[in-house]
Formats: structure tokens, sequence, C-alpha cells
């Protein structure tokens, strides 16, 4: 069994909603990956900022074991020794009073969007089935019926409708329109700190605070969604603190599980998410022990190996030496921390062609809308491998000039 029978039998049974590269992966350790032939890559992906902490770290790998062979799940139907714990711990982290405990990105941001409706309509006076929420352009928050409705992305919600009302889009880094597009009838603005699946998009300097500022002045609940931009992906725990805003609803996920299991998070005020009472959400696999307990030792991992400062480090050693390349087709490249985009102009021919090269490298990315190659390695990484990372960059770019 090798490499190209396994992407034969993908590409018969499988449905073809993903394009990857043809790279078979078979193992990974810390910031490498391996494939069916035993051929090595540097993982500069980490699974859409998953794997913050590299893969199977051993710590997690270990708490996951030894909680998988003492109880994995009960549903809520039952209490847990672990799912207390977890909520006491990110809530001491995050400085929130309360938190929801769910499985993937897209079902806390669909939870998150419950709360702040419900609360609109039980704090805010909002009339019943009347309340709005602001996002941006651009965004990215899942790929759920109601989320993809409100994406701007053709291609994520054509032949998907009809879609769900209750969302008015703005664009995103435009506080004057934001400001406008507010209502009596609006309950929330989410928003990414960073858009990440737009093409590692950077709002102004000033843009989050003065968002938070125009929330308070209205009475609108500001929801970060920080499932990309979070746990130290950006050089700070999280995105939002480099303009030291604190949201009043903060989503989390992705590297939450330490790369090594589905978990997310709402995090708010008692008042907020205190809307909620039993019968009103819920979620089988939500807040399980096994999950619970790998996200609590993801976060002392995360904390007690320093993971938070290594990626401000080396993200902006990174940034500076990506920003020094010469090639008629860049077009910018921007970030914060160890999120990373390269835009390319059109004249490029996408991106998608210098994944593929970089990949023969053994260096493995992916292309976002089109025309932006993402860098995101696992926050462990060092200077040594962003050297022998950026020598591969600059040949490919090189060679394709």
């Amino acid at each position: 069994m090798d490499s190209k029978y396994l992407i034969d039998v993908e590409n018969i049974y499988g449905t073809g909603n993903y394009d990857p590269l043809d790279v078979v992966i078979e193992r990974g350790k810390g910031i490498w990956v391996w494939d069916m032939e035993g051929n090595k890559y540097l993982d500069f992906l980490s699974a859409y900022s998953s794997v913050n902490m590299g893969h199977c770290h051993p710590r997690i790998v270990r708490a996951l074991i030894d909680q998988a062979k003492k109880l994995t799940i009960t549903s809520r139907a039952f209490r847990n020794n672990q799912w207390p714990l977890f909520a006491k711990e990110i809530c001491d982290l995050t400085g929130h009073e309360m938190v929801m405990a769910m499985n993937s990105g897209a079902e806390a941001v669909e939870s998150a969007i419950k709360a702040v409706r419900k609360w609109g309509y039980q704090e805010k006076g909002i009339p019943e089935d009347r309340a709005e929420v602001i996002v941006c352009s651009d965004n990215f928050h899942g790929r759920t019926i109601t989320i993809v409705g409100f994406s701007s992305e053709e291609l994520y919600k054509k032949n998907f409708g009809p879609y769900a009302p209750g969302f008015v889009t703005v664009p995103y880094g435009d506080l004057e329109a934001f400001r406008e597009a507010i209502t009596p009838n609006t309950a929330a603005f989410l928003v990414e700190p960073i858009q990440a699946e737009g093409g590692i998009i950077v709002p102004p300097a000033g843009y989050l605070k003065a968002a938070k500022s125009i929330c308070e002045e209205n009475n609108v609940l500001f929801v970060a969604d920080e499932i990309q931009t979070g746990l130290g992906r950006t050089g700070k725990l999280f995105g939002c603190d480099h303009e030291e805003v604190k949201p009043d609803v903060l989503i989390i996920g992705k590297s939450l599980g330490g790369g090594c299991y589905a978990i997310s998070s709402v995090l708010s005020s008692r008042k907020i998410l205190g809307v909620f009472t039993p019968g009103t959400h819920g979620s089988t696999f939500g807040a399980n022990p096994l999950a619970c307990a790998v996200a609590r030792e993801s976060l002392r991992v995360l904390q007690e190996e320093n993971i938070v400062e290594n990626s401000a480090e080396q993200g902006e050693y990174l940034l500076k030496k990506l920003q020094n390349i010469k090639s008629k087709f860049i077009k910018e490249v921007r970030g914060k921390g160890l999120l990373i985009g390269i835009e390319l102009k059109r004249e490029a021919g996408g991106a998608r062609r210098f994944c593929e090269a970089l990949a023969e490298e053994g260096l493995l990315c992916k292309e976002t809308h089109e025309n932006v190659i993402r860098f995101a390695p696992p926050l462990i990484i060092k200077q040594k491998d962003l050297n022998w990372a950026f020598k591969r960059v600059k040949k490919v770019f090189k060679e394709i000039d």
C-alpha cells in the first residue's frame, strides 16, 4: 500500500469538497511529518492552527491515553470529573466567568450566535425574531448553513440557500460602516482579530479597540472569533490582546485540543451565558471527559513551555525575513506572530503552484483565496528550523521567477 493507492481510493470514495496536496501523511512528531514513503516534511500549516503545540506532544498524548483508559464520554446527562476542572481553569486563564464547551469551531460560533440573540431578547429588549448580528466581509466562521449564509465568499454559499436572516455585513476594518449599521435591533458584532481564511488580513491599528468602544456605546456585544488567532498563534494569548480588548464573548477551538482531540469553547460573563437554562442548548459530546482532560493538559503546556512568547519572537523573525524576499510576484507579506501570509500578484498564476513546489522541497503549506500562501507552523518551532524553511521559500520564488 503506497501513497498513490490511497490517493486513488480517496478520489473514488471521498467527496470532492477538498483539494489537498498529494502528500499522504502517515505520522508526525513536533514540527515534522512523514509520508507513506518515508519522506520528511516541515509542517507549515499546523492543521489550520490546530497543532500549535506540535504533532503528538508527549504530555498531551499521555493525558489522552491516561483519560481514555478511565472514561471517555458520559454525555451531559451525568456529571464527570474533568469538565468542572477544565471550566475553572479556562475561566481563570481568560478572565471570563462562564464557559460552554462544544466540539468544533463552527459549533462554538453557532452557540455564541444563539447566546447573543437570547441575550438580545431577554436583556436588551429586542423584539422577538428581530435580533441582528453584524459581521464583516471576507469573514470565515465555519461551514454550517447559518454561517455560510452570511459569508461574502460566493463559493462557500452558492446553492446552499435559503439562508438564515438576521445578519448584516460591513467591510472589515471600516469603523464608520460598522457604526452606521447599528440599529436598536443589533445584538452583537462578530469579528476575527485577523482574517486567517480570508487571506491573513490584518485590520488597521486601533480597529478592534475602537469597535469595542462603539459596541459599549450602543449596548452591543463584541464577539471575538479567536478559533484560529487564539492561544498564542499571533504572538499574544489572544489576537484581541494586541489592542488590550477583552471581548464580551470569546470563541476558541482548534489548538484548544492540543492537536489531539476536538474541543471548542464559548466564554463570557454570567449575565450573557446565563441566558441558557436546562434544555435550551446542548451537545452529546460537548464537555466530554476525554476532551476536557486533553484541553487541560494543552493549556498547561501552553503556559509552562512559554509557547506564546516563542510565537511572538519567532514570528517577528520570520516575517522580517519573508518581507526581504525580492520577487516580481509578491504583492505583500503580512501577519502577526506565526500567522503569516504572502499575497501574490495576479500575474503569479495563483498560490497553488507555489505550495506544490514548496511541498517538493519538503515544506507543507496551503493557499487561501487563490493568491495567498498561508504560513502557520507549530508554535514550538525554533529559529534554525525557520531558517531551513526560509531557504526553501526563497529558492522556490527564485526558480518560479
